[in-house]
């Protein structure tokens, strides 16, 4: 954990302090080994983070006081709406957008896409969530993206699509594409990556009816957890430290 998270829900001692026995209290006595008096960073859920110093610590708890006074990290430029990717995959998927500040990612259908896959469990409001806290606690941010999960390609395109991009581009993923993602300017826009082997025919030529425009991520084939931090990495929205 780069940043202890913290939520309203929390069992807050009084408007600034608040008393952790969950596995961020193991975290801070376990592996940061924290004393009393030292500070560490930490953020509210969809809101402002700061420091907290610990106040008293013993084995399943931890008392801190908390000052909350900086924003959170600037925003990815980027949404993505993404097919939905095998299972096994969707863990690391949801960590990147939260590492990555993405807004909003839309999971959706393709000709490509399994029909069990929405019936994966990691889909689960819960099991998403506790895959986005493990993002923002890497990246120290206090924002989760947004989840959408929209299981019909056309009534998507077609319904909601033109809604979403919200007169920002909209870049579909073609590997036939005459320009590449990288040679268009990196302003806030909407980026389409479809499954393994990408969209069909059908989906690009549908997507470009309506709004979309192709770009190619190179002349390799990707998979999509790769293809998915490629296009993030084209648009970041300040200097990343590692």
């Amino acid at each position: 954990m780069n940043i202890i998270l913290l939520s309203p829900n929390d069992h807050w001692l009084d408007d600034q302090s608040v008393l952790l026995i969950d596995e961020r209290a193991v975290h801070i006595c376990e592996v940061l080994k924290s004393n009393v008096g030292d500070r560490l960073r930490v953020g509210m859920r969809d809101g402002l983070q700061g420091y907290g110093v610990v106040k008293s610590i013993q084995a399943g708890s931890a008392h801190l006081t908390v000052d909350l006074h900086d924003p959170p990290p600037p925003r990815h430029r980027f949404d993505l709406i993404l097919a939905l990717p095998r299972p096994k995959m969707l863990r690391r998927i949801f960590r990147a957008v939260a590492e990555f500040g993405v807004n909003d990612l839309y999971l959706i259908n393709s000709a490509r896409v399994e029909k069990s896959y929405w019936q994966s469990p990691l889909l689960k409001p819960d099991q998403i969530d506790h895959a986005l806290i493990a993002g923002m606690e890497r990246s120290r941010d206090t924002i989760a993206p947004r989840v959408h999960l929209c299981p019909r390609f056309r009534t998507f395109v077609e319904d909601q699509l033109t809604q979403i991009c919200a007169g920002r581009p909209c870049w579909i993923a073609d590997m036939d594409a005459p320009v590449a993602l990288s040679e268009c300017l990196p302003t806030p826009a909407v980026v389409m990556i479809g499954p393994e082997g990408g969209f069909v025919p059908f989906e690009i030529d549908l997507a470009k009816k309506i709004i979309a425009q192709p770009a190619h991520l190179g002349q390799r084939v990707l998979s999509v957890d790769t293809a998915l931090t490629t296009v993030l990495a084209q648009a970041l929205p300040g200097s990343n430290a590692y």
